[in-house]
């Protein structure tokens, strides 16, 4: 019999037997997904996967401290288990000792699902979605349009046990939802994106009236140079830009001088104001829509990170509280290194700006500036000022006077999400949004869109 077809629970309990080490956590991912495909207005492929990963955390103490081995492998056999747990007790024992080691976490109570079988997705998950999709298939044909992109969900039930007694699962489902539309002879392109648990609060009628209206305005381009311009910043883009922020929020990296939120001199910049905003950015594992594991789930060391964490349970946190940097990332050990407060990092993040104003209000309100779709290709150009560059995507609109008149050329933009923080002089309403760039890490993300004057587009791009 495989390991695959036992249960979960059952085959971190039988690893956790046959650990010799000094510690031992295990950590068995069941994964399962569904996914949907179309182009041209018309579905083309779908299908359902599962598997499982099992992570094995060894920990051996020694003279000079604590080492740590990891080793992970998926469609392990019930003859591999043992050779997996031997492995992960060599490589602790290859291994010097573990700057991060910390006693592993204990008292945490049990979760009392440890012992049900996994949560699974499958087709059925789109039960409501594929009609709607058919019905805006119709329409997008009849208005001239082609609708290309699409829908994934997965679900992974995380359980996790340690030597110390921690039992303790979670169940993650993950909705993406990408739509470009296009003009039959190609040449615009529009594109929406949305983060969903379960596809019922996804429309994707809805979804095409948008993009239809973006085409509209694609129909008179404008060419502008490089330049600082008004830029109005929907969720989507605001969210890749903070997202990355947020993993250079090591308080650590920043407490040894290496960061944006190094105080010179020395220290961190906890307690300094970077907007003139009430703006909070903040993660949530209890977010309506947007839970995520209330423990640490680390299946490796490093940055924000630490295999000895795991099972830790996880609050909700300010990372910046009306405009003033609260917290930054740490674990355990950097914790008691830097003398700033524990708090892990969460797998979601929410900017709340005190405002009801939607993106068309804000539009309205705007005399002249550019409104953007999304970001991609976003790299790090100086992590000192966490200056980034990248390329606007999918549509790139001139407002003149409260309206859209048209579409310009793409950009090539550098600007560090700090300074665009520091420079907003207007926020949205939070909304549920998908960050396109980091989507496949990162999806569970609230934003408002931001108004941020002198926005630098440093040139022009060829790109669409």
């Amino acid at each position: 019999m495989s390991a695959r077809t036992s249960k979960p629970y059952e085959i971190v309990e039988q690893a956790l037997a046959l650990s010799r080490a000094d510690g031992c956590v295990v950590i068995a991912d069941e994964e399962s997904s569904a996914n949907l495909r179309w182009a041209g207005n018309a579905l083309t492929t779908n299908g359902v996967t599962r598997g499982r990963t099992l992570t094995v955390i060894a920990t051996v103490d020694g003279q000079q401290g604590t080492a740590s081995g990891v080793v992970s492998r998926s469609a392990v056999t019930a003859a591999e288990l043992e050779p997996l747990v031997r492995a992960a007790e060599a490589a602790a024992r290859a291994a010097g000792p573990a700057e991060d080691a910390q006693p592993l976490v204990s008292g945490v109570p049990d979760s009392p699902d440890f012992h049900d079988a996994p949560a699974e997705t499958s087709s059925a998950v789109f039960a409501d979605f594929a009609p709607a999709l058919g019905e805006a298939f119709a329409r997008a044909r009849s208005g001239g349009r082609e609708l290309y992109g699409f829908a994934s969900h997965e679900t992974v039930s995380t359980y996790l046990g340690t030597s110390t007694g921690l039992r303790l699962r979670h169940d993650q489902p993950t909705g993406t939802l990408e739509l470009n539309a296009k003009s039959p002879d190609h040449t615009r392109s529009a594109w929406a994106g949305r983060s969903t648990r379960d596809f019922k609060d996804v429309d994707p009628g809805a979804l095409d009236t948008e993009l239809a209206e973006r085409l509209g305005w694609a129909e008179r381009r404008v060419e502008l140079p490089a330049g600082r311009y008004e830029t109005l910043l929907p969720p989507s883009a605001v969210a890749d830009l903070l997202i990355y922020q947020l993993w250079s929020a090591s308080g650590r990296d920043a407490s040894e001088g290496r960061t944006v939120f190094s105080k010179p001199g020395g220290g961190t910049r906890t307690g300094e104001r970077l907007s003139e905003l009430p703006l909070t950015l903040r993660s949530d594992p209890d977010e309506p829509g947007l839970n995520c594991a209330p423990f640490v789930v680390a299946h490796s060391s490093g940055g924000d990170r630490s295999v000895f964490d795991n099972g830790l349970p996880v609050r909700a946190t300010d990372w910046i509280k009306d405009g003033v940097l609260d917290r930054l990332t740490t674990t355990r050990h950097s914790a008691d290194l830097t003398g700033l407060p524990l708090a892990p990092a969460l797998d979601n993040l929410i900017l709340d700006g005190g405002s009801d104003r939607s993106l068309a209000e804000m539009v309205a309100a705007t005399e002249r500036g550019l409104l953007l779709t999304c970001l991609w290709y976003i790299r790090e150009v100086d992590p000192a000022t966490l200056l980034l560059t990248g390329l606007t995507r999918d549509g790139v609109y001139l407002v003149e006077n409260g309206e859209v008149t048209g579409q310009v050329n793409n950009f090539r933009f550098n600007e560090s999400p700090v300074g665009v923080l520091g420079r907003a002089s207007d926020a949205g309403r939070t909304e549920q949004t998908l960050p396109r760039e980091w989507s496949d890490w990162f999806t569970r993300a609230a934003m408002p869109a931001l108004r941020v004057p002198e926005f630098n587009m440093s040139s022009v791009s060829q790109g669409v």
